[in-house]
């Protein structure tokens, strides 16, 4: 017991604590509080946590149902996708390492063959047979066979990224 305390204050802590005060306990009780001051701040401190408890927990909302489902849905696609990213990145990477792996073999060719490196250019349409494909007064020169085919190519290209671009908008 500390200090200063009322003895019947525990008895007083009880019947708040049981939910008996004021109607549950005798007349002697009541008649007590009203007159212990330490009593009477134990009852009325009791009382104020106890209707802000009350009101705290009437306040308390869950949110939607439909709202804690569609944030779980946004979490499952969201893990999904970056499931799906990470073979991607993978896939890449690889795909950079092939072509400077590819482009240091060329360069180490190149090096071996000579310093003269557009020489089998020229060369490429006659081997690859391309002038069949070009009308008899452009073939004869085979930079006019590699201007439709870069034409070609950069035409190729940009409907690909168009269609990429396309298809990020959705």
């Amino acid at each position: 017991m500390r200090f200063g305390a009322c003895p019947r204050e525990r008895e007083v802590t009880e019947m708040l604590g049981r939910g008996q005060w004021p109607q549950g306990c005798g007349d002697e009780i009541r008649a007590h509080v009203a007159g212990c001051r330490s009593c009477r701040e134990l009852v009325l401190v009791r009382h104020a946590f106890g209707h802000e408890r009350m009101q705290a927990a009437g306040e308390a909302r869950l949110d939607s149902p439909g709202a804690i489902w569609w944030r779980a849905q946004l979490r499952r696609r969201n893990a999904a996708i970056e499931r799906i990213g990470r073979p991607l990145l993978g896939a890449q990477i690889f795909a950079l390492a092939v072509c400077l792996v590819a482009a240091i073999v060329y360069v180490l060719w190149m090096t071996r063959r000579g310093f003269d490196w557009l020489a089998w250019l020229g060369e490429l349409p006659r081997a690859l047979h391309l002038g069949a494909l070009v009308p008899g007064s452009l073939s004869d020169s085979p930079w006019t066979i590699w201007l439709g085919l870069s034409a070609g190519a950069l035409v190729a290209l940009t409907g690909g990224l168009l269609a990429l671009l396309k298809s990020e908008k959705r």
